[in-house]
Order: structure tokens, then sequence, then C-alpha cells
């Protein structure tokens, strides 16, 4: 099985990146948002389109803001990023988009087909995986991105910090967007765009929603350090440095595999240096 990834250069060039062959059983998390009501949002562009928890409460979901281009406070996060960046979640891709018509080294991951493809039409670089699969450059990456609330993915904020922490490397950052209100939710949800038939049929999966003093709260008993705290257009944000003593997953066989792989993702500098620090 394999992904193409467009690199980005004065031609137009693909590289095939080999995946990984063995079978794993779908999360539950990744099958949902790979249903036809996200597919069908992101192929029109608009929604409705909700997050419906157990108990009939409805989160509305700004496909249309996802589906544009990126907006002031998306730059205000983007200005931010170093060395190169993993937006996980990318969904259609307008960060990893932005970044790349900038300059910068960017690689989204989501688990949704119709967002990785959105994703390579617009002109970024976008993988179909989890991020609690093994992923390119394991322990390399400069910045991520957690926008969008995908600090809720999987419904475990510390075990998504660990991940996160495994992913970047040592100094690297985690740039979050929290909810505004002071929160720190777990729940589980479905998709939903309005339609009766979707949320019947629509299996449950687990979700998270953090406000910035709770993902503080879990970063500083983990080991991260506060980098900035900021707001732009009623959407709140936090950076969060990765120290060295930062608890992190253990490293599989193919994550460590993987590591080399992202040197791949794309074109070399003029210097012939690695795009990624320490490779």
């Amino acid at each position: 099985m394999s992904q193409t990834v467009p690199r980005h250069g004065t031609a137009p060039q693909h590289e095939t990146v080999p995946l990984h062959d063995k079978v794993r059983p779908p999360r539950p998390d990744a099958t949902s948002w790979s249903t036809d009501p996200y597919a069908n949002a992101l192929r029109n562009g608009h929604g409705p389109l909700f997050l419906r928890r157990t108990d009939g409460w409805l989160l509305p979901l700004d496909v249309e803001r996802w589906c544009a281009g990126a907006d002031a406070a998306d730059l205000s996060a983007l200005h931010r990023c170093e060395g190169p960046v993993l937006d996980i979640g990318c969904g259609p891709g307008r960060l990893v988009a932005a970044l790349a018509a900038r300059g910068h080294r960017a690689l989204g991951i989501d688990v949704s087909e119709a967002a990785v493809a959105r994703t390579l039409r617009l002109g970024g670089s976008a993988l179909h995986r989890s991020v609690f699969e093994p992923l390119p450059g394991e322990g390399r990456w400069g910045t991520v991105l957690l926008v969008d609330g995908n600090i809720g993915i999987g419904g475990d904020p510390r075990k998504l910090l660990h991940r996160t922490a495994a992913v970047l490397a040592p100094g690297g950052l985690l740039i979050a967007e929290t909810a505004p209100q002071d929160i720190d939710e777990r729940v589980r949800v479905q998709l939903d765009d309005g339609r009766a038939a979707s949320h019947r049929s629509a299996a449950p999966f687990p979700w998270a929603r953090l406000g910035t003093p709770a993902l503080l709260r879990y970063a500083g008993l983990l080991g991260w350090h506060t980098a900035d705290q900021w707001e732009a257009d009623d959407r709140t944000f936090v950076a969060l440095r990765r120290s060295r003593n930062v608890l992190t997953t253990s490293h599989s066989a193919d994550s460590t595999q993987s590591a080399a792989v992202i040197s791949s993702q794309f074109p070399r500098n003029t210097s012939g240096e690695s795009p990624v620090a320490g490779s």
C-alpha cells in the first residue's frame, strides 16, 4: 500500500511514500470521520455538520471556514511555527497549503480520505493516517498543530499530549486551539448532518473539549512548558514547548523505521541539508 505525495519544487514531481502494510483494526474515531456526512461536507465545502453528544447536545462544526483559505486567526498560529510542521487532523488542508505557499515544509495527516484528497488538490502534502499510527519523522518535527478542536482527538488529552511529545523533536512546539470556555469535557459523540439517518447509523466515538486552563494543567503535569497563549478573532490558542524530559510514548519498530521517510516528503534545500533537525 502506498500514498503518492506531491513534492514542491521547480517542476511537478511525485514520490511514492511507502506506508505500513500491517493490517490494523480501524480505530472508532478514524472510522467515524471517514463516514459520508464528513466526506460529503468536505466535498461540498459546507455543512450543516455537528458533533452530537449521546445526550443529544449538538456542537456545530465550522466546515465553511475549514474549506476556505487560512484566515487571520490561522495566520496568527502559522507565524509562530518553527521548522517542519505536522498538522494533525489537517481536514481539507487550508493550513498545510498556506504553510507550503509560504515556503514552509508541512505535512498533514487525516483519517478521512476525502480530507487528504482535498489537501493534495490544494497543493499541500498529506497522508491518510491516524496520529496513533506510526508516522514519518517521529521525534524530529519542529512544530505540531492541533487546531479546529483537534485537541479532542481520541477523547484523552493526556494520551494525545504523550503521543504529540513522541512526534516532536526535543524543544519542539505544539500549537493547539482550545475551547473559548474554561471546560474539561470527555464525551462520546457522533457525526450528524442534521438528518435523522446520519446519527442513527453512526457509531459513537470518544472526544474531548478543553479550555486553556485545562490544557495548561495537563501540559504542566507532563513536563511541557508554556511558550505563549493568545486570542485572535474570538479563537483561543496555546503554544507549548516540549522539554527534553517530557514523558513520551515508546517508539515501535515501525515508528523508528518510518523516521527516515520524512526526508522524502520534501525537496532538499540548496545547501543539501535535510529539512529535519538532527537527520
